[in-house]
């Protein structure tokens, strides 16, 4: 078998050759989701991404016989040594064929990269920040995708344990089907929650009322998830990227927002119709047509992804997840959504997960990051 050779990413023709390859890699896979392509050249772009401001990545290439076999990313988080402590090399958008001698160059590639900077482990998958996508799949290939998770083979795993990677962190994700009626006891819990605490459901009738909370919400995700030992508060220009990113893709209508007596916003949940078959249609390109199968898949759908969730500390235990998931109830029922999926959360943040155990949630998919002390 001929040898294999990598190289770094240097121009635009190989930068695309480095995002389609997976969508060469799994053409035929009916569950994996192809991002946008657009989307995808803007994440290593310092004008579009703020993370390059405190990071450093590089991307290289596995090829076999002048073909592409494999592809990764190595990060540097200069923000999380200084913040944290944590001195590592992230590596991500890892995809290969499954031969164990392509991962295993590409591994080695990423611990020749810490080695060179001096950095004493290797983590991932995962992007530069708290806020990309993480973890390999372990669980869950026969499932389809969402927009915001990372879809692999099976033999993934495997290649990294080979290569003497051992695991990390464990996320798990949630599928729910809605009751066709709640419990008037739970109707009945949350009024008296929303009376007892004087709090108020907000109602948006515009996506354009939507945006003078975007930043309270990220600043309320700092103070939700600033207790786990892996959180990086996020940075204004991240709040401004993301909003950016994602706000063409939000409905006003799947949107919860809850705010105090005087007006300050304590919790709130967004969740959206699922992107992933329109996607799929999209094959990585909104023109000529994604566009308009994305314009259709907010309009008609019976599924729906939850995104994120904040909950100011001093209101959580006191019941307020339930009256978010009351309000998300009488949004789905409405728009006829019968199943939700969760995102991916860290396995010990028993806290979340307590949204869903009224329920019967089915831990359908779960992903970990692998790491390696060199």
């Amino acid at each position: 078998m001929s040898e294999i050779s990598v190289i770094e990413v240097k121009s635009a023709k190989e930068m695309m050759a480095f995002i389609t390859f997976p969508m060469e890699l799994y053409k035929n896979n009916k569950n994996f989701v192809p991002p946008l392509i657009a989307e995808e050249k803007e994440i290593w772009n310092p004008r579009h991404n703020p993370a390059l401001q405190y990071s450093e990545a590089r991307l290289y290439l596995a090829y076999r016989d002048q073909k592409i076999v494999g592809r990764t990313a190595a990060i540097i988080n200069f923000k999380e040594k200084e913040e944290l402590g944590i001195d590592k090399v992230r590596f991500g958008w890892i995809d290969f064929i499954d031969d164990p001698e392509v991962s295993q160059v590409l591994i080695e590639k990423i611990k020749d990269f810490a080695r060179k900077k001096n950095i004493p482990k290797i983590e991932g998958p995962m992007g530069f920040t708290n806020l990309d996508k993480s973890g390999v799949l372990t669980k869950g290939f026969d499932r389809l995708a969402t927009m915001i998770g990372i879809y692999n083979a099976p033999y993934y795993a495997e290649h990294f344990e080979k290569a003497g990677l051992e695991k990390e962190k464990e996320w798990v994700e949630y599928e729910l089907v809605f009751p066709e009626q709640l419990p008037e006891k739970i109707i009945r819990f949350n009024d008296l929650i929303l009376q007892k605490y004087q709090l108020k459901v907000l109602k948006f009738n515009s996506k354009k009322e939507i945006l003078p909370y975007v930043e309270p919400m990220f600043k309320l995700l700092d103070e939700t998830y600033r207790h786990l030992s892996s959180y990086t508060p996020i940075t204004d220009e991240q709040i401004h990227t993301y909003r950016d990113k994602y706000f063409k893709f939000i409905d006003k209508d799947y949107i919860v927002a809850i705010t105090d007596s005087q007006g300050k916003l304590i919790s709130f949940a967004i969740t959206m119709p699922s992107y992933s078959k329109a996607l799929q249609k999209a094959n990585g390109r909104l023109f000529p047509f994604g566009w308009w199968h994305l314009l259709q898949a907010g309009k008609r759908n019976d599924r729906a992804n939850f995104y994120l969730i904040g909950i100011h500390p001093d209101y959580q235990k006191r019941g307020i997840t339930s009256v978010i998931f009351k309000e998300i109830y009488e949004v789905f029922k409405q728009k006829g959504v019968k199943y939700l999926e969760t995102n991916p959360e860290l396995e010990e943040n028993k806290a979340i997960q307590l949204l869903w155990q009224d329920y019967e949630p089915i831990n359908h998919k779960r992903r970990r990051t692998y790491s390696l002390i060199l």
